[in-house]
């Protein structure tokens, strides 16, 4: 047996006062009450537990600010806090506001946030690196809530993902390193597997591994995508090595400081004795001792064309270009200008 939910008609006869009073109180307006009134509805609004409607007070919500979901794996990953703020800015460019979730690569807790969301009335929903999509999807078409996926997605959907060429990103880094730098030997370091990765993004990985195999048959240097876990596999590594590689491409950015630093613990050079390509450098973390080549997404173009899809419902292209943005690490320059 359930008890019924009081009503704010409930609080304005408890009150002695009416609906509309009780509203303006919970609002703090449009209208000004009493002092003595308003400690009447007040002490009604705790005698009758009373808890505003969610679904209502949504419907009810003024239209000149409409609400989306972001959900995204990890905000301390340069790429995705990257991801997170060009999406707040211009969703509310857009007259929507965001709301974030930060779901650690956990598929229970991007199921949670996504309930929540659709719990409050948001008009959409953006995923970035779903762990779960096929739930998530699931969840989003029984609420009626438009989803859009960006970047990659853990799971098979009927569903364009709006995200970069990570295939030919990895094929760029291995090409620029065979092709401007003539290097013959070339490593990949990351996971892309359920066994190398717990807590990553080991779907781009990858697709990463798979464009640099189309160009060079290398080793695979297989981590999990934390940092000591490329240091320790980098180190490991070059000490069975009687010839190192010549270059490294190092699947994510997250990953290039701790293989560059155990590159140099090992007494090689960067870029001397061997040249680094990673991917999605942070531009605001450029004052390195040397500057890291890298693949670039584009992400205003991603963020513009996944607000387009989930808000005009036009349909973007399902990959977007990539570009290499060279570095000292490489051997091509590109310091920090005076």
């Amino acid at each position: 047996m359930t008890t019924k939910r009081p009503t704010l008609a409930d609080v304005a006869s408890r009150a002695g006062t009416s609906t509309a009073v009780v509203s303006y109180v919970l609002n703090n307006g449009p209208r000004p009450v009493s002092e003595s009134l308003r400690a009447k509805v007040l002490d009604a609004l705790e005698q009758l537990d009373y808890r505003p409607d969610r679904h209502a007070r949504a419907l009810r919500r003024p239209r000149r600010w409409r609400q989306i979901g972001l959900l995204v794996p990890d905000l301390t990953m340069p790429l995705f806090g990257t991801f997170v703020g060009r999406f707040e800015v211009e969703a509310r460019a857009r007259d929507h506001l965001t709301m974030i979730g930060n779901t650690g690569f956990d598929p229970e807790r991007e199921l949670e946030f996504a309930t929540a969301f659709a719990d409050v009335g948001i008009d959409g929903l953006i995923v970035v690196g779903a762990v779960d999509a096929v739930a998530t999807a699931e969840l989003c078409a029984r609420s009626r809530i438009p989803v859009v996926w960006v970047h990659n997605s853990r799971g098979r959907i009927e569903a364009p993902i709006v995200g970069a060429d990570h295939y030919e990103a990895g094929r760029l880094a291995a090409r620029h390193l065979v092709d401007t730098h003539a290097c013959e030997r070339i490593a990949f370091v990351g996971g892309s597997t359920d066994d190398d990765v717990q807590h990553g993004d080991r779907e781009t990985v990858a697709q990463r591994l798979a464009g640099f195999a189309s160009v060079a048959d290398g080793d695979v240097i297989r981590t999990d995508l934390t940092g000591t876990g490329a240091y320790r596999a980098v180190r490991e590594y070059l000490q069975e090595q009687t010839i190192p590689p010549q270059g490294l491409v190092v699947g994510t950015f997250g990953q290039a400081a701790a293989a560059m630093r155990a590159v140099t613990d090992s007494g090689l050079r960067v870029p001397g004795d061997l040249r680094i390509v990673a991917f999605d450098a942070d531009v605001r973390r450029d004052y390195g001792q040397i500057s890291l080549a890298t693949v670039q997404q584009p992400i205003d173009t991603i963020v513009g064309g996944a607000l387009d899809r989930l808000l005009g419902g036009d349909t973007p292209d399902r990959s977007y270009a990539v570009t290499l943005r060279a570095g000292e690490s490489c051997g091509c320059g590109g310091g920090i200008p005076a």
